[in-house]
């Protein structure tokens, strides 16, 4: 085979995708990619053995492995160039921490082919692809050690992915990128299955440290998110799509387009933006515009004007918007314009997105009416005498925990029946994008609650850890596995890995997962977890709703 990945819920026979992947990365792509986290573990595997002279990982390096990692996970760079551009920089720091180690003139000697050997170089591209297809999740023989290996190295995908937000934002812990190689350090040593799933819960940890980090740097800066009404409409005046996740671009985006003329709108997983109070400022921030990432090639090519791509969830760009097309941060696609990073302590340029938007017509309407979110813990907490005084009584029987991703994959459809099944009395707590498939349901409140609490993007799955949490404390209940709350999750790619675990990691137990699970869990690696902590699939509304009201 050409290729193997299996990282994402859509993979090819829900057992790997071997000739191009069903997110659309070529297979050269894939082993590129494959070829850069072999690399990145080379950079721990020295950082590692510098901590052991008491030489500490520096915030720069730490940095430069989580953006590197993050530009692997599904759909988000689709440009070979960058990859390999990224791999010789990675190289780079690689030997800068063996040099730590060894001192500038001495060679490792190591005639192995782990990550720790730095005898191979890369002196052209070719050498670079070469060295790509021996490098992948296959060379790992032993089926068990394989998933274990992999499922730390999802999670650690969506740790990277989180960290590097919250560092976007000024705001990192050493910590995180310690266990970070921590981790990537296992994945390359000879450890016992038990091992290996002491470093997934510690992962797990990671998750939760790291989330909390975030939603700190997000609330310091934006606000504490609030209950918002979104506008699904559009104006006349151009505009700008924004989709993918970051934050902060977003906000640099309405500081240049403020007074312009040129109106935003956000896409997908931008969604939540409105929900901050910062961003309510801005007269320009219209609205939110289609649905879900995968129904990008209709709502882009509906839109009219220009498309920032901030973050993954990238699908193959059709040609009739490529033009329009723009990435920045881990996002990248070819033919897209790329724009770079922002200067220390200044914004990104987005003159040429702007001068875009200005020669397009406005976006044409797809849908009238509004969204009702803004749901984070801070404003949850602020309501729960409220829903405290809704349960003791009755009113809300069940919370059901429904977040997560979207996704392709007909199956999916399970996710709107639920929500449509469950009784009046069950309150459904959301964040990211799996909300499309039911947020536009009409599913009524709960005195005044509505019974849709959308807590944000993927990124604030944290406010829905906290919101239990609090409840366990608020009902002075000593196991969060009491609360009246079932978990009903839809995964897609590795951000989704990283909140599970950290849920797993919380104590949590009876988790559905669906629409599969996922294929690098071997058989044996499943059966650990349903034993441990009672994972199982989703099957169907008609079976599922009952038991889930039932706390089953």
């Amino acid at each position: 085979m050409s290729m193997f990945c299996y990282q994402c819920q859509e993979t090819a026979g829900n057992t790997g995708c071997k000739v191009k992947g069903v997110c659309g990365k070529s297979d050269e792509l894939a082993n590129l990619q494959d070829l850069l986290i072999f690399t990145v573990k080379g950079i721990a595997v020295w950082a590692d053995k510098a901590r052991q002279k008491d030489i500490a990982l520096d915030f720069k390096t730490g940095r430069f492995m989580t953006s590197a990692i993050f530009m692997t996970i599904t759909n988000a760079n689709f440009d070979e160039s960058v990859i390999i551009a990224r791999i010789r920089e990675a190289l780079k720091v690689r030997d800068i921490w063996k040099h730590k180690v060894l001192g500038a003139s001495q060679s490792c000697g190591c005639q192995a082919s782990a990550p720790e050997c730095a005898t191979w170089t890369a002196d052209t591209d070719e050498a670079i692809r070469a060295k790509a297809g021996s490098v992948g999740v296959l060379t790992t023989g032993n089926e068990d050690i394989r998933s274990l290996r992999e499922l730390i190295m999802y999670g650690l995908k969506g740790v990277a992915a989180y960290a590097d937000h919250a560092a976007d934002l000024g705001h990192e812990d050493p910590a995180i990128y310690g266990q970070i190689v921590d981790a990537l350090v296992a994945t390359v040593k000879d450890l016992s299955v038990d091992d290996l799933v002491a470093m997934v819960m510690k992962t797990g940890g990671n998750a939760v440290t790291t989330l909390a980090l975030l939603d700190k740097a997000n609330t310091e800066r934006f606000g504490n998110p609030e209950i918002t009404k979104v506008n699904l409409g559009v104006r006349k005046n151009p505009g700008i799509l924004i989709s993918g996740h970051d934050l902060r671009d977003l906000e640099d985006l309405l500081e240049e387009t403020r007074g312009t003329g040129v109106d935003v709108y956000t896409h997908s997983e931008m969604l939540p933006g409105h929900y901050y109070p910062k961003f309510k400022a801005y007269d320009n921030f219209v609205g939110n515009y289609g649905s879900s990432w995968w129904h990008q090639g209709s709502d882009f090519e509906n839109f009219s004007g220009p498309i920032l791509m901030t973050t993954n969830c990238i699908i193959p760009v059709k040609g009739s918007y490529l033009s329009r097309m723009f990435t920045t941060g881990a996002a990248g696609y070819p033919g897209a314009v790329h724009i770079g990073e922002r200067p220390e302590g200044g914004r990104k340029d987005f003159a040429a997105i702007i001068k875009c938007a200005k020669s397009c017509p406005a976006p044409k309407e797809i849908e009238t009416g509004e969204l009702v979110g803004g749901f984070g813990h801070n404003q949850v907490m602020a309501l729960a005498d409220k829903v405290v005084a809704a349960v003791k009584s009755g009113a809300i029987k069940r919370f059901v925990v429904m977040a997560g991703c979207d996704g392709r994959n007909k199956d999916r459809q399970y996710f709107t029946d639920v929500a449509a099944a469950l009784p009046k009395d069950a309150v459904i707590l959301t964040a990211g994008c799996a909300k499309y498939r039911y947020n536009k349901l009409k599913l009524g409140d709960i005195g005044g609650i509505p019974r849709v609490l959308d807590a944000g993007q993927c990124n604030d799955s944290y406010s829905l850890a906290v919101i239990a949490l609090k409840l366990k404390e608020a009902f002075g209940l000593d196991d969060i596995n009491k609360l009246p709350i079932s978990y009903d999750i839809a995964w897609y790619e590795q951000k989704a890995v990283a909140v599970l675990l950290a849920l797993l990691f919380l104590g949590v137990k009876n988790i559905r997962l669906g629409p599969t699970l996922p294929a690098f869990l071997s058989p044996n690696v499943a059966k650990v977890l349903v034993e441990k902590f009672n994972i199982r699939p989703t099957a169907t509304a008609e079976v599922d709703v009952p038991a889930i009201m039932s706390g089953v």
